[in-house]
């Protein structure tokens, strides 16, 4: 039941029907536990908010699979915009992004033209850019971007994904980067070919991967809701005498709230990813693929005013 509850999801998610019906009642399913707002000046407050609780935040513009370039330099100029107001507004936050989002799909030249941009901003504002993962049919031109891009920007991570096959053979590859890397489960439909068809196989790679990056000695964040993967973090740390420095967890908006103060409370550092824009439909709908949880924000959503 939980691969084609998850698999409905995914279809969902790439539904342009339901993606104008939702942009026009989205606040009635939800959307607005998990976004933090259509304009990054609306999230600003509640930003500020999670600061004040001792939360660290990353920030994205929701939006992928660009076609146009006007559009993509749009989208570069919204990234810049976001560094320069939290820099102005002296947030603890980091910016996430897609490059799909920036041209990938277009010419690189153009998403390193943009990603430039971005990052030259981030780099004199003093913030720290992550590059999210997408499907798997772009993760090796995701990951080459990032390596050439590492060589002139500090301020610069990625992601890895633990239910691709490729992942560990990347970890390897990334090493000599020092990479910063948020390592997650994944949460795009891929076939067997190239991704574990199982959550045990995921869950233990996961696993895998978050002590491979550890002992390398580079800077991990954990991003998961799983208590399973929360608690081996926890021990792995104690274990290899790991500093709390060198690793943080992730968590989404609006999603396991009282363990993110939790975890905060234990003296851990707690990062909330927070997405902002009009284009929430895809990201939610894969929310509600990766936990079947999710779902009750959704019912509660129609159900109640």
């Amino acid at each position: 039941m939980e691969a084609i509850s998850k698999n409905f999801f995914l279809y969902l998610s790439n539904n342009k029907l339901l993606d104008r019906f939702a942009k026009r009642f989205g606040k009635r399913f939800g959307a607005d536990k998990i976004v933090g707002g259509e304009t990054f000046s609306q999230a600003i407050p509640l930003i500020q908010q999670l600061n004040h609780e001792g939360l660290q935040v990353t920030v994205d513009h929701l939006g992928e699979f660009v076609n146009c370039e006007a559009e993509a330099r749009d989208r570069a100029q919204e990234c810049t915009r976001c560094i320069q107001s939290i820099a102005n507004h002296q947030l603890n936050s980091e910016v996430s992004l897609k490059l799909t989002s920036l041209g990938l799909d277009i010419n690189r030249e153009l998403v390193i033209e943009n990603m430039e941009t971005i990052l030259e901003e981030a780099e004199k504002r003093g913030v720290t850019v992550t590059i999210d993962m997408e499907d798997s049919s772009r993760c090796e031109a995701t990951l080459e971007i990032y390596k050439e891009l590492k060589d002139k920007y500090e301020n610069l991570g990625t992601v890895v994904q633990s239910y691709l096959y490729r992942s560990d053979k990347d970890l390897d590859e990334l090493d000599a980067c020092k990479p910063y890397l948020r390592l997650v489960k994944g949460a795009y439909k891929e076939s067997g070919k190239v991704a574990f068809p199982d959550k045990e196989s995921v869950d233990k790679n996961l696993k895998h991967l978050i002590k491979k990056n550890l002992l390398n000695g580079h800077y991990t964040a954990i991003a998961s809701h799983d208590d399973a993967i929360v608690d081996y973090t926890k021990k792995l740390v104690e274990e290899h005498d790991i500093p709390n420095e060198r690793f943080e967890f992730q968590m989404l908006y609006g999603m396991r709230n009282q363990m993110q103060k939790d975890l905060l409370n234990e003296g851990y550092n707690v990062r909330v990813y927070m997405p902002y824009g009009e284009d929430w439909y895809g990201y939610f709908m894969r929310r509600l693929a990766e936990r079947p949880a999710n779902i009750a924000f959704a019912i509660k959503g129609i159900f109640c005013k």
